[in-house]
């Protein structure tokens, strides 16, 4: 046989070989079963667990971590009930980790009360001791989701207070249809509970913080929000957030991010007085 010809049937082989490898780690990845039972850091250890009542809803395992770095916190669980008739608002968070990067950021979203107290939850990696987050492993069933309800002055707090380099803004949503605001909350209540009982894989393209939340809106008002690469790329979800009215506006858009801004109050905060007042002052 020529050289060329050789070359053809090693490259051949070589070809073989890669394909049987990635239908290997295809089929191992897909045999891989999500659990809520593993050793897992901290501030991700504890499902919340939903009970309605009527009107009333009963939470338990809601955090309410007083943080002062990233890695020195107190930890805190609390239980509480909130009036679902008494939701007044909607508000949106996000976090970009690095404004170098504007791709890349974290959506929270954020419940008000007529009586004044507000409730956070943040959908989120579940990840294990000594397990750091990385975009590519997101894509191969490495990691659980959890949605994570806290106090604004944990999940809002640590972000705004203790990381060097993200920028956080803290938008006021557009509420389209009486009773959005309740649908809302039970939405995301509801499907708490689902995790809680059957585990999902964490997806980073399909099964994200932001995926997760277009869920919920268009499952209260279908079509609400477009399809869009931003929901793949939440950093780059302000325009679209502008074009679809589901945000309040503080003149133009570059007016409302600087206006929205909650870094600089976040870390003005003195630990006693309310933090999310502070923060929407």
């Amino acid at each position: 046989m020529s050289v060329a010809s050789w070359l053809i049937v090693g490259l051949s082989v070589l070809t073989v070989i890669g394909f049987l490898f990635l239908v290997a780690v295809w089929i191992r990845v897909h045999r891989l079963r999500p659990s809520n039972d593993r050793s897992w850091v901290n501030d991700n250890s504890r499902n919340a667990k939903i009970e309605f009542d009527g009107d009333i809803v009963k939470i338990k395992n809601i955090r309410d971590f007083n943080w002062r770095t990233t890695k020195d916190y107190d930890e805190r669980w609390i239980n509480d009930e909130y009036d679902l008739s008494q939701v007044e608002s909607i508000w949106l968070a996000l976090e970009y980790f690095d404004p170098k990067h504007r791709q890349m950021a974290h959506t929270i979203l954020s419940f008000q009360f007529e009586d004044g107290r507000r409730l956070a939850c943040s959908i989120e990696v579940r990840r294990e001791k000594g397990e750091r987050y990385h975009p590519i492993k997101g894509l191969f069933r490495e990691y659980e989701l959890i949605y994570v309800w806290a106090t604004e002055r944990d999940v809002i707090g640590v972000r705004t207070r203790c990381r060097k380099y993200s920028e956080t803004h803290l938008f006021k949503a557009v509420v389209l249809g009486p009773g959005n605001e309740r649908r809302m909350l039970e939405s995301y209540l509801k499907r708490t509970n689902d995790l809680a009982t059957n585990p999902e894989w964490y997806n980073t393209i399909t099964n994200t913080c932001t995926t997760n939340i277009v869920r919920h809106v268009n499952e209260v008002y279908p079509k609400r929000v477009p399809k869009a690469i931003s929901i793949l790329m939440p950093g780059l979800s302000p325009k679209m957030l502008e074009r679809a009215n589901l945000i309040e506006m503080k003149g133009t858009l570059e007016e409302t991010l600087a206006a929205c801004e909650i870094d600089e109050k976040a870390k003005a905060w003195n630990g006693e007085d309310d933090f999310g007042d502070i923060i929407r002052t």
